[in-house]
């Protein structure tokens, strides 16, 4: 009798770029760590790896620690440059409004944004985690025609009404509902039952 073969996991590809709020990159590839059936490919863009430095003292190496597979950016020809790469989603985390702007009009003009690229063209889930505020009419503009090309618009704002302690809280229940967007299982993010009385 021939036993099935195991399921290969779901390719998910994590970027990070250079908007503040490096923490929910790294606080992702974590999570994603734990989660066996998701195998994690790593973008991380000039920026991004200065604002790892910046704002957690880590280098790019310390993000790639946390993920299978790490990809240069400047490499337009690696495998998530492809829709026969597979990759199930792909988010970034955080996104700056370069990176919006270049998805926005399909810019491939590097991995990040070509792989956004593939995922719109393949209708598969892209979700920006948008870091910038106030907004001007160009952002929200470039954030309408992802959106109308089958993106999700996800800004990590803190979830309040959960009552959290620590900047860890909000950026672990962020990631929480960011898992969910992705249809990944975790128990980052309770429940909402209502409001107590």
């Amino acid at each position: 009798m021939n036993q099935a073969s195991p399921s290969k996991p779901q390719k998910l590809i994590v970027a990070i770029t250079g908007a503040s709020g490096a923490q929910y990159g790294m606080r992702l590839l974590q999570a994603l760590r734990e989660l066996p059936q998701v195998e994690t490919h790593l973008l991380v863009s000039g920026a991004g790896e200065l604002n790892l430095k910046h704002e957690l003292g880590l280098s790019r190496a310390d993000a790639a620690a946390l993920a299978d597979v790490t990809h240069d950016v400047a490499d337009v020809g690696a495998p998530p440059a492809s829709g026969s790469f597979g990759a199930t989603a792909m988010i970034v985390a955080p996104c700056s409004m370069r990176t919006l702007a270049a998805i926005a009009h399909g810019l491939a003009d590097n991995l990040i944004t070509r792989a956004a690229d593939v995922m719109l063209k393949e209708r598969r889930r892209l979700v920006l985690m948008t870091r910038e505020t106030p907004l001007s009419l160009i952002h929200l503009r470039n954030m309408v025609a992802v959106t109308e090309a089958g993106g999700i618009i996800f800004p990590p704002l803190p979830a309040l009404y959960q009552k959290p302690d620590t900047i860890d809280e909000m950026v672990t229940y962020t990631i929480g509902h960011a898992l969910t967007l992705l249809a990944l299982p975790n128990a980052l993010t309770p429940d909402w039952n209502g409001m107590p009385e």
